[in-house]
């Protein structure tokens, strides 16, 4: 079979199912901008394409979005007429369409069937609008306009999309009902065999610390510190946790960029904000104990959460991170958020601890607690890898939950593109 994947970062959600596929004895080709020459990756022909194209000056904003998506698209578009000239005819498709892509590519072939990486709908009631009172719309109802038109790329994709496959049931859950037949939920995998436990662990955290296992140690992760994963509600608690533990180290990963939701004021990053507004309630030598290591491979990543005592992972409903599924995995105890896509995976006292996302005084109070509980750490942390090895599972379950979406997506009839 002829595969080709389209994706603006890859390999990104393809990082394991394009080198099975190729084992599988598949031509897999990826189409993407990221890189700049052709070039073999694992048994993958990667092909580059150029982005044609920039912005329109005064654009309305609501339309700006889906202009990048559509200089993408046309782009694309040009990198796959190369393909085809030189004879390529896939049988399946695969994108993650939320860059537009994909967005033409049934007009050079249609009759290849396109199956989509569905990552999320974007949704206009509560708690996907108004969820976080810090920080309300200026214009609400403006808002559900803007958002509609958000979708426009979502909307172009269904009517030429076969199948779809998302990574949980609460992404899935936000695309329409006309979408839902034709949705897959199986997880990217989690790779337990790696992420696991391991008593001797040490992180590096400054030229003269190394954290164990027999330390203390408080963990908290964002891809970038922001508000839509709790970092203003953890700033918040710092103090407090710092005055009640103080033996506990904080260790803190994330970039200063703004991955989702509303970017700082210009010139001022969240991760300053939030250092700036709590640090005069932090006496020196408890500061001393809190290390932001901002981003980091992914060795010292499995370090943190392998020594990390309580991890705390807090989000608005939004996509559900990696991170917290790696950390179940790493046995971690966990201090969450209780919020839809963690319920997704975690139950009350079970395979961890779940903490109203607002609520900053419970939030010490049950981190405190946890602190101190050894063995209910153990059984919580037990419990969630335990879980993640049955569900979630890298190369037993969820990577031949792919292989059999893409062998049946093969067997589909492909949907015609529409005037």
């Amino acid at each position: 079979m002829k595969i080709l994947l389209i994706h603006q970062n890859f390999p990104g959600q393809y990082k394991h199912l394009a080198p099975a596929l190729v084992k599988q004895g598949h031509q897999v080709i990826a189409l993407t901008c990221k890189v700049k020459e052709p070039q073999v990756w694992q048994g993958v022909q990667i092909v580059p394409y150029q982005i044609h194209g920039q912005s329109t000056p005064n654009m309305h904003p609501w339309l700006a979005d889906f202009e990048t998506k559509l200089l993408r698209a046309t782009s694309c578009y040009r990198g796959a007429k190369g393909l085809k000239a030189q004879g390529f005819e896939p049988d399946v498709i695969c994108a993650h369409h939320g860059w537009g892509e994909s967005m033409f590519l049934k007009d050079i072939w249609p009759n290849a069937r396109l199956g989509l990486y569905c990552e999320l709908y974007h949704l206009t009631d509560y708690p996907f609008i108004g969820f976080d009172p810090e920080f309300p719309s200026k214009s609400p109802e403006a808002d559900i306009l803007r958002i509609r038109m958000k979708n426009l790329n979502n909307r172009l994709h269904e009517e030429i999309m076969d199948a779809g496959i998302s990574p949980t049931r609460f992404q899935a859950d936000t695309f329409p009902d006309h979408w839902q037949d034709r949705i897959t939920v199986a997880h990217d995998g989690i790779d337990t065999d790696l992420v696991r436990p391991s008593d001797n662990a040490a992180l590096s955290v400054s030229d003269d610390l190394t954290l164990t296992r027999d330390d203390e140690v408080i963990t908290f992760i964002n891809r970038n510190l922001e508000p839509y994963r709790g970092y203003h509600v953890f700033m918040r608690a710092l103090p407090d946790i710092l005055k009640q533990r103080p033996n506990a180290h904080v260790v803190i990963l994330g970039g200063d960029e703004t991955s989702y939701g509303a970017k700082p004021p210009k010139g001022q990053t969240w991760k300053q904000i939030y250092i700036d507004e709590v640090r005069g309630r932090i006496p020196t030598p408890h500061w001393n104990r809190v290390h932001f290591l901002g981003r980091v491979p992914y060795d010292r990543f499995l370090a943190m959460m392998q020594i990390s005592t309580v991890h705390v992972y807090l989000t608005y409903p939004f996509v559900l991170s990696w991170s917290l599924l790696e950390s179940m995995s790493a046995g971690c105890a966990i201090l969450a958020s209780d919020t839809a896509p963690v319920r997704e995976v975690m139950t009350e006292d079970e395979n961890g601890v779940m903490v109203d996302f607002f609520d900053r005084d419970a939030l010490v109070a049950k981190l405190d607690a946890l602190l101190d509980d050894a063995p209910r750490r153990a059984r919580l942390g037990q419990t969630a890898r335990r879980y993640v090895q049955e569900n979630y599972d890298l190369s037993r379950i969820c990577l031949p939950q792919h292989l059999d979406w893409v062998a049946r997506l093969a067997q589909t009839q492909p949907r015609p593109v529409r005037d």
